[in-house]
């Protein structure tokens, strides 16, 4: 049985409509297999759970603790725990939390220019998500090319409705684009990505707005869809927009893709240098035109594609020419199995 975000059930092959998630939760039927754990791919519990736990109530109290930097995240999980343990008393719970990956983040990297009281009392500091993505990606990516992972200098573009970059040297993410919270960085869908924090200080200031007027305003009307004007900001949608002459969209994607590129090179000057750069999530293994607009211009970094590759073909495969460089891949990501084989490492310890 599979929980559908959008209040649908599948139950051995049987779509059913429900009406949140705790009723999906409720409606599990196991076929009378025995349950002997629940996963879940956790967003945001601060510098306290940085791997994956055994959920108690620390666990679930950090959540709560870090809600405010990860309300769209942090809430579903909540419920979703509350759910569960309702359902399934005695039944353990495991958070895999997305910011584990990278916890190899030098300081450089992961510390603000802010007081030692922000950082050490209150955790403020980058803790970049989507850890389970760049995870798969840097176990992935060397498969595909028979390279070593330990060997390799890797940017990880995961791309779609939330979407995020990683530097991956050697195995471990050295950088990424997500910082305190998911929404830093890149645009995504409805979330703003990189900000002037005292922009929004002057707009709070200037229109009198409280702070629920402007986090619904950051993460529902931002991003994509406060550049094109278009409510979802869906990367199909802006396309077909752009395609039709609408230059709020096309310039949407233009900002997409320059924050793309600037941030590949900035990543190999991070690790000096680039073997592989990896396309994944919806946009990322799905769009053609913007891996090519996401990699225009980086000829003097090696990169290139292979225009039929790149517009061709199905599944995890190579986009670049045979023995450019720097080789560009285009994957499907599998965040489920790398926050399972994270919680059986946990049960089996």
């Amino acid at each position: 049985m599979v929980a559908m975000p959008e209040g649908r059930v599948i139950a051995r092959g049987k779509q059913e409509r429900v009406s949140d998630y705790r009723a999906a939760i409720r409606a599990i039927d196991t076929g009378g297999a025995t349950i002997d754990a629940v996963a879940f791919k956790a967003v945001h519990a601060g510098p306290r759970y940085r791997g994956t736990y055994v959920i108690d109530d620390g666990v679930v109290e950090a959540l709560r603790e870090f809600l405010p930097a990860a309300p769209a995240h942090n809430a579903i999980y909540l419920t979703a725990i509350e759910a569960f343990r309702e359902a399934m008393p005695g039944t353990t719970l495991v958070a895999a939390f997305e910011t584990e990956f990278h916890r190899t983040m030098p300081e450089y990297a992961a510390r603000y220019g802010v007081s030692g009281e922000w950082r050490e009392t209150y955790g403020v500091r980058r803790y970049g998500f989507h850890g389970a993505s760049h995870q798969f990606v840097s176990e992935r990516v060397p498969e595909m090319l028979g390279r070593e992972r330990t060997a390799l200098r890797l940017v990880s573009c995961h791309l779609g409705g939330s979407s995020s970059m990683c530097a991956i040297h050697n195995g471990q993410s050295v950088d990424t684009t997500m910082g305190f919270s998911p929404q830093s960085g890149l645009e995504n869908a409805t979330r703003h990505g990189e900000l002037d924090v005292f922009a929004v200080l002057y707009m709070m200031r200037r229109q009198g707005w409280q702070l629920d007027d402007i986090y619904t305003q950051l993460t529902k009307t931002g991003g994509l869809a406060g550049l094109s004007g278009i409510a979802g900001g869906d990367v199909r949608d802006l396309e077909a927009a752009a395609g039709a002459g609408n230059s709020d969209a096309k310039l949407a994607l233009d900002v997409f893709a320059y924050e793309v590129r600037k941030t590949i090179g900035a990543y190999a000057a991070a690790m000096g240098g680039l073997d592989a750069i990896a396309f994944t999530g919806g946009i990322g293994e799905n769009s053609a035109a913007l891996r090519s607009a996401c990699t225009a211009g980086l000829g003097f970094l090696g990169v290139s594609l292979d225009e039929v590759r790149n517009t061709s073909g199905s599944g995890d495969r190579l986009v670049s020419p045979e023995g450019a460089a720097v080789a560009v891949v285009t994957l499907a990501t599998n965040e489920e199995i790398v926050v399972a084989r994270r919680a059986y490492g946990i049960l089996s310890a």
